[in-house]
């Protein structure tokens, strides 16, 4: 009988542990390139059907680019999914081997796991987006911080800081945009999300650099990565509450400023937003709404390259 053989890799700064199931089996490697090359070969001597790892930072970045290359099927899941699998089993202990062990037979059991990895240039324009996300906070509480400062040396210091974390965000978007003109594919993108009404520059970035998938998934999927979907809670007698909750914060948090936009320039996004408001609906909950609508739309356009068509409002 033919047995699948999967993979899971616990990844540290040092050390890559990889385990493999059913067998049990556990071995370390470092973190080197030198390494990844020994393990890589060792996946594919042995058959390994797909390899699973934890979305823990960048320390996995070039083994997961190895493996891709390797023409391997490569699964990043969400920690939270590993934890409440480890706490199904009944498992306390904890180490880099059994966390190996843990992940591998995870892969075993959850196949959906393997999801279609972005390639290098897809990865390096998400790190940059990341990093421009984190300058545009650091700014936010540098400006607060001012508000607050009373020291007339202090306050040069804030406004010193944030000029200078202003002109590194600057340089970040010049780079992320000349990036996505400089790939045909990102920058006919660009163009048909900027066409709707409460997308601009920054906002279609974030979509290109941080979704990936848009015009690659259906409807319901593309909204749950973006973390708009509503899912349902119901139990016992109590009455079924729907809420939008996981994916990705800032590619929601983006889409809900467009839609603040979209209510007050684009007629069709406008009428449908009175429409919810009308109904009862909460301006949060009506908001939420059109941004899963503008995602939707984007998505379609995307997958079908068709530009934008503004809705006729009776």
């Amino acid at each position: 009988m033919h047995h699948v053989v999967v993979a899971g890799i616990d990844a540290g700064q040092r050390f890559l542990d990889l385990g493999l199931a059913p067998s049990g089996q556990t071995f370390r490697f470092a973190n080197t390139d030198e390494d990844i090359a020994r393990l890589v070969a060792r996946l594919v001597e042995s058959g390994v059907a797909r390899v699973v790892l934890e979305a823990v930072g960048s320390y996995a970045a070039s083994l997961v680019g190895a493996l891709v290359e390797a023409g391997l099927a490569v699964g990043i899941v969400n920690p939270r999914r590993i934890k409440a699998f480890r706490d199904a089993e009944g498992r306390r202990a904890k180490t880099d081997r059994l966390d190996a062990q843990l992940i591998a037979r995870f892969a075993l059991v959850m196949a959906d796991a393997v999801r279609p990895i972005p390639d290098r240039q897809a990865q390096s324009l998400r790190a940059l987006s990341t990093r421009r996300r984190q300058l545009t906070e650091m700014i936010a509480m540098e400006k607060t911080r001012l508000k607050q400062a009373r020291e007339p040396g202090v306050l040069a210091s804030h406004r010193a800081a944030i000029a200078v974390l202003a002109d590194a965000c600057k340089a970040i978007e010049t780079e992320i945009a000349a990036r996505i003109a400089d790939c045909q594919e990102r920058s006919r993108a660009r163009d048909l999300l900027i066409s709707i009404p409460g997308i601009g520059e920054r906002v279609a970035a974030i979509l290109i650099a941080e979704l990936p998938e848009l015009g690659q998934r259906d409807r319901k999927t593309i909204a749950s990565l973006a973390g708009l979907a509503p899912h349902v809670t119901q139990s016992g007698n109590a009455p079924p509450r729907a809420a939008i909750s996981g994916g990705r914060p800032c590619v929601r948090a983006a889409l809900y400023m467009s839609a603040l936009v979209a209510v007050r320039h684009d007629p069709a996004q406008k009428a449908a937003y009175a429409a919810l408001r009308s109904q009862g609906k909460p301006a949060k909950v009506a908001l939420v709404a059109v941004a899963r609508r503008m995602l939707v739309t984007a998505n379609a356009m995307l997958k079908t390259k068709s530009p934008y068509k503004p809705a006729i409002v009776a």
